[in-house]
């Protein structure tokens, strides 16, 4: 399923997948990015899966461009061209997010509840009553790029972004659900926000999710919403 791999500056290359949003072209990606990383292959110092393609770091002087390209042919040709996709798809982890829609967290739900012409309530039922794919991180550290919502909830970022999008945000554009990890600006429509944090620098793993997951919504109250953000800051 590789189309291209190409030279991404001077420390990193791209590999690009065929071009189009789609659940098996992504679960290629996350399958190659899985099995580079148990190669351990020296000199590699990253990898960031996106929706159909793979960014892999590396450092020239421990391992040359052209040699890091036939060691990934061939870590593909091996693990990627099989049939069988199942291990993939049975290492997926099922995440739950708790989100308060309530105000003053939601802070776009009744304006895209005038727009749309339906009530708050539809909204949060659609938007917690399917579960979604993590296709890759990005934007910000942490920041998680999910779909495909429902078609009833597609809608355009705000045409005016906000300066200051409060961290844990959980927001709608296009047909996407994604969480501001941290404090920023950003112009994605905001129906609530988790107690949970999304990205945490302290911890050896700093973020919550990962490219692969399965991730599904539930509603929470105001009073639900602080008590485990107190929780959680302990």
């Amino acid at each position: 399923m590789i189309q291209s791999i190409k030279i991404y500056g001077d420390q990193a290359i791209l590999i690009n997948f065929e071009q189009q949003i789609d659940t098996a072209i992504n679960a290629a990606v996350v399958a190659l990015q899985n099995a580079i990383k148990q190669a351990n292959i020296d000199g590699v110092t990253f990898l960031i899966p996106a929706y159909c393609s793979l960014t892999v770091g590396y450092n020239p002087a421990i391992i040359d461009y052209d040699i890091l390209v036939e060691v990934i042919k061939q870590i593909s040709s091996n693990s990627l061209e099989k049939k069988d996709q199942t291990t993939t798809n049975q290492i997926a982890r099922q995440i739950r997010i708790p989100v308060c829609y309530e105000a003053p967290y939601a802070l776009d739900l009744e304006a895209l509840s005038n727009e749309k012409g339906i009530t708050k309530e539809k909204i949060i039922a659609l938007h917690t009553n399917q579960t979604y794919k993590v296709y890759l991180l990005g934007f910000l550290p942490g920041f998680v790029f999910m779909g495909k919502i429902v078609p009833e909830l597609e809608c355009n970022r705000k045409v005016t972004p906000r300066l200051r999008v409060p961290a844990s945000s959980v927001g709608i554009a296009g047909f996407q659900t994604g969480i501001y990890p941290t404090v920023s600006p950003g112009g994605w429509q905001i129906l609530g926000r988790t107690p949970l944090k999304i990205f945490n620098p302290q911890k050896e793993n700093p973020f919550l999710f990962q490219a692969g997951d399965e991730v599904s919504f539930y509603s929470i109250s105001a009073e639900e919403y602080l008590k485990t953000a107190n929780e959680a800051s302990l």
